[in-house]
């Protein structure tokens, strides 16, 4: 129901949001024992694939490289290329590297919410901010995790992570994982992380996020349109999961307002927790009933358990749409005004852009 999330590659607290801000940048001194085999475990991870790149120029230009992943990190270079010269995207934000993986996931991120309330979990670390999940190169060690906070009451969801940034600090490369994601999906991630290269307000993941997948959207309208015209079958496909993927933020955003209005309610926790599980219950039927989801996986998705990070962790992605298309509207269409524009966003208190991002047509 959602896209992967993108794993910041900076060192990330082994604590929740009420430690200390100590912490300084990666491979500084470490003096807190529990963080250690994390840390440990982050740094070697993240410093495999900064040390791993290789130019893809250089990849390019091997007579051994097969044709499936030459079409790749063509169409890649291509993307960085429109990115920085139509978009106007930090070209700090990556993609001329490329980094072979030995596992077929970049990592797993942890992410979790108050049961009772859509209220998200977070964690705090050094340029990032306060950020609503944590990030594992080990899936063993987020399995850990999501359990912990599970026996603390905490609904909790594991996903794997589809991007990966270090938001212009390094020229991060593309990882042997993504490769395998269709053409348009791939596209688009460069747009996405080179957006978050370009304006990033630490602290607020829904306006970073929302930020990084507008550009996204709107760069692979315009990047098919103008290589391959209104006919590209790219786009077409691109429309036609924009379409479903609204229809169900449509339906996401409708029953979170059910579950608000619950959670604010005065019966006690008990029943709370049966008539949560009822409306969770019913957006799971309207979803297949609206055919959101491929007939073969319907049955899938009705055993599947769903639970308030779930719609979090969806509508983190997708807030603003229309104020930010008002906004690229509003600034002639002309996306380094457009940048400008957002960047002024960050100058607002915090109600003023949740405020922003909750405006609707």
């Amino acid at each position: 129901m959602s896209k992967p999330l993108p794993l910041l590659s900076i060192p990330l607290p082994c604590r929740t949001k009420k430690i200390p801000r100590i912490f300084t940048v990666l491979l500084f001194p470490i003096f807190i024992s529990g963080c250690l085999p994390y840390l440990f475990h982050l740094g070697k991870e993240q410093s495999s694939i900064i040390l791993g790149r290789e130019k893809i120029e250089d990849i390019l230009n091997l007579p051994e490289l097969d044709i499936k992943t030459k079409q790749k990190l063509n169409l890649i270079r291509d993307a960085r290329n429109f990115a920085i010269g139509e978009l106007t995207l930090n070209e700090k934000g990556g993609f001329e590297y490329y980094t072979k993986l030995d596992r077929e996931e970049i990592g797993w991120n942890v992410s979790a919410s108050e049961a009772l309330e859509l209220k998200s979990y977070t964690w705090w670390f050094p340029i990032a901010g306060t950020v609503p999940y944590k990030g594992f190169f080990d899936k063993q060690m987020a399995i850990s995790l999501e359990k912990e906070l599970q026996s603390e009451g905490y609904d909790t969801r594991i996903r794997a992570i589809g991007g990966y940034s270090t938001l212009g600090w390094f020229s991060d490369p593309v990882l042997s994982p993504q490769l395998s994601w269709p053409d348009h999906r791939l596209v688009g991630l460069v747009f996405h992380e080179m957006a978050h290269a370009t304006a990033y307000l630490p602290g607020d993941s829904t306006l970073n996020e929302s930020y990084a997948s507008y550009v996204e959207e709107k760069g692979i309208e315009i990047y098919y349109t103008k290589k391959e015209g209104e006919s590209s079958l790219h786009l077409q496909k691109f429309k036609k999961e924009k379409v479903r993927r609204e229809v169900t933020l449509s339906l996401l955003k409708k029953y979170a307002e059910e579950l608000k209005t619950l959670y604010t309610s005065g019966i006690d926790s008990e029943n709370k927790h049966l008539q949560k599980q009822e409306i969770i219950k019913r957006f799971k039927e309207d979803v297949i009933q609206k055919k959101l989801v491929p007939e073969e996986k319907s049955k899938e998705f009705l055993t599947r358990e769903w639970n308030n990070e779930d719609f979090l962790g969806a509508l983190r992605y997708h807030s603003g749409e229309f104020s930010f298309e008002s906004l690229f509207i509003s600034s002639g269409k002309n996306f380094r005004q457009f940048h400008k524009e957002v960047q002024k966003l960050f100058d607002l208190p915090e109600e003023s852009r949740k405020q922003f991002l909750n405006k609707e047509l």
